[in-house]
């Protein structure tokens, strides 16, 4: 048995190791280097229990028990089953700034002022009693109020499109009318409709007209989110957006990554409604996520769509950056 003692590795003979006696420990060092006295200075790992008996808060860096289930910021604690106030049986809180395994959130740490309570499947099942999520003391808002929204906000929009578009798109009607019943006459005869085709110009005011709309929509919808939170719309239906991080202006950038998913699927419109399928996804998408009702763009952005007032019975944001 070889004894305890600094030695060259077998696998790289550039660095010298610790053998205790049945493996190596501790970090490496230069061969050239003098081997110190005795054996390296390991340090403390934080220590997760695989299936903590009781409430636990882990240190930034800590890894989490396996099978743990990270619940969205502002997420409260579940009633039932223990005690007003404090944590089922294996709940974990992680304070801010804790690193998070991958897979768990697309950022890979707690936003700033959130703490996160972490609950095994053997807890409780996901999601059973929990009560409204609130981010930053709103209650997010409902499916059906962003559908009024948005619809409101299509009719502004398309009220806009007609005043500034107009003349480009009674053109086209006039360039297109005349093929189109081109088209069905042939068609009605049985006669060859493969030479009856759009012309130039016609072609040329589809663009136009396409760019026009995107342009239009953005110029209408990205500084209002950017600022407030809210387009015409939204201040109808009184809910507005708000990142996860934190309640204050998402800023343009966010905005217009909020706004890229649906506005730049406009100028697909022509590629045999492609535009508009992807459109229609992004917008049933809220029905399927669960519990902060995050279309694809508002993930794209992380933000959520909350009601504009904060809930009474909210608990005081925790965040510096919140807004009374």
């Amino acid at each position: 048995m070889t004894a305890p003692g600094w030695y060259k590795d077998p696998a790289d003979p550039d660095v010298q190791r610790y053998w205790d006696g049945e493996g190596w420990i501790g970090e490496s060092i230069p061969a050239s280097e003098p081997a110190p006295a005795g054996p390296p200075e390991i340090p403390e790992q934080p220590v997760t229990p695989a299936a903590p008996s009781g409430p636990v808060v882990t240190t930034p860096g800590a890894p989490l028990p396996q099978g743990a289930v990270v619940l969205p910021p502002g997420t409260p604690i579940p009633p039932g089953g223990f005690p007003p106030g404090q944590l089922p049986p294996g709940a974990i809180v992680l304070p801010p700034g804790t690193p998070l395994p991958p897979g768990l959130r697309p950022q890979g740490t707690l936003p700033a002022g959130a703490v996160q309570v972490l609950l095994p499947p053997q807890a409780t099942p996901f999601g059973a009693g929990l009560p409204t999520v609130r981010p930053h003391g709103y209650d997010i808002a409902p499916v059906g109020y962003r559908l009024l929204a948005r619809l409101i906000d299509i009719v502004v929009v398309g009220a806009i499109i007609a005043a500034v578009a107009g003349w480009f798109i009674w053109q086209y009607i006039e360039e297109i009318s005349p093929i189109l019943s081109e088209f069905l006459a042939r068609r009605n005869d049985g006669e060859p409709l493969t030479d009856v085709t759009a012309s130039s110009r016609a072609q040329y005011l589809v663009i136009v007209i396409v760019i026009l709309i995107a342009a239009l929509w953005f110029a209408y919808e990205v500084p209002a989110i950017a600022g407030g939170g809210q387009t015409l719309g939204k201040r109808i239906m009184k809910i507005r957006v708000v990142g996860l991080d934190a309640d204050q202006p998402l800023g343009f950038g966010r905005a217009i990554r909020r706004w890229n998913p649906l506005g730049l699927g406009v100028l697909l419109w022509t590629a045999c409604g492609i535009g508009f399928l992807l459109q229609f996804i992004d917008s049933l998408s809220p029905v399927i996520d669960w519990p902060l009702h995050r279309a694809f763009h508002d993930r794209t952005a992380g933000t959520v769509v909350v009601m504009a007032q904060r809930s009474p019975n909210a608990p005081p944001p925790d965040n510096a950056g919140d807004q009374p």
